[in-house]
């Protein structure tokens, strides 16, 4: 890495909930409201946003790990922010902790976990499980 991430970095994402973002399944929508999967995208995206710029040219982040509590819903419309920050830091192993607010209010909260390897050992890796 190009230079040291540090423990409480952050990055934010910003986005406005749309009928995408729905609770749905096989294309029906279950409920019109910000889902779960949306969330862990989200929560997956504001952490990466914290990675990109510490990254050499030969390195890439892989994910991990993701836990997510989604505590309360967010209709379409809703502005939310989701905040991920560097919680801690072990050899080549990213931890952040991610929330996501609609104002004041938490939408949901969660642990992201990334992995920096050389852009080698991810084709590598995926080379054997392609069978290649």
């Amino acid at each position: 890495m190009k230079q040291r991430l540090k423990i409480g970095d952050t990055a934010t994402v910003k986005v406005i909930v749309t009928p995408d973002m729905f609770a749905q399944f096989e294309g029906k929508i279950v409920h019109r409201v910000f889902s779960t999967v949306s969330m862990v995208y989200h929560m997956e995206w504001a952490s990466r946003k914290i990675i990109l710029p510490f990254l050499e040219e030969h390195e890439e982040g892989m994910g991990g790990a993701v836990t997510v509590k989604h505590l309360a819903p967010s209709t379409e419309g809703s502005q939310l922010i989701i905040t991920a920050t560097v919680s801690a830091l072990e050899e080549n192993t990213v931890m952040t902790k991610v929330s996501v607010k609609q104002g004041e209010r938490l939408v949901g909260t969660g642990e992201v976990k990334q992995v920096i390897l050389p852009k080698g050992k991810i084709d590598s890796l995926l080379a054997k499980v392609d069978g290649s």
